[in-house]
């Protein structure tokens, strides 16, 4: 008798736990697929990891291409919620928008769209920031960082202000081309998100 209410609590325990994991959703560019790298040394595969070793049962898909823009995640986005129904949607775009000079506006207006669709869907939303190397121009590289902060502000979404915090600038933690993160700078990546994304899970 003893055994068999042992054997019930656990399958409820499992029945419970399943049904509270979730789904998390990351829509980004090469930063987030792991461009020039082994993407199990991905932050992503790593947000994985951390996952599990704090007894989370959420599964994470990864759905960022490299070289994406807002306009490019913004039209594979429904087909996304359709197909995953994701609690949490991590947008990490821009980036590509910046490098080719495209307007923050525009940047803005496909990013809020990527929120509005999301919260639609029944997910939370995470925005990534992102920042412009100052040879762009300040009023260039103001105006783009400031999508994401009044975005944020906006639509009362999570946000972390810069994704490469501590990362950009830094040689040591980039890859030749300068862009790209390296294998050493993915944990720190990571550790920008987790503080933010750790209270949507």
């Amino acid at each position: 008798m003893r055994v068999w209410f042992l054997s019930a609590a656990l399958t409820l325990m499992c029945i419970a736990q399943s049904a509270t994991a979730g789904t998390l959703l990351i829509v980004g560019d090469s930063i987030s697929a792991g461009f020039g790298l082994d993407t199990r040394l991905g932050w992503v595969s790593l947000l994985e990891q951390r996952l599990k070793q704090q007894g989370y049962d959420d599964k994470v898909v990864n759905a960022s291409i490299s070289g994406d823009t807002s306009a490019g995640g913004l039209a594979r986005l429904p087909a996304l919620l359709a197909a995953h129904k994701p609690d949490v949607v991590i947008l990490e775009l821009g980036g590509n928008d910046g490098l080719r000079g495209q307007p923050p506006a525009q940047l803005q207006q496909n990013l809020a769209s990527m929120i509005d669709q999301s919260r639609a869907a029944g997910a939370k939303v995470l925005l990534l920031g992102m920042q412009i190397p100052p040879n762009y121009g300040v009023r260039y590289t103001t105006a783009f960082a400031k999508v994401y902060s009044d975005l944020a502000q906006e639509k009362k979404v999570a946000l972390v202000p810069f994704f490469l915090e501590g990362i950009g600038g830094h040689p040591d933690l980039m890859q030749a081309d300068g862009v790209h993160p390296a294998v050493p700078a993915q944990e720190k990546l990571l550790n920008n998100v987790w503080p933010v994304l750790k209270p949507l899970l």
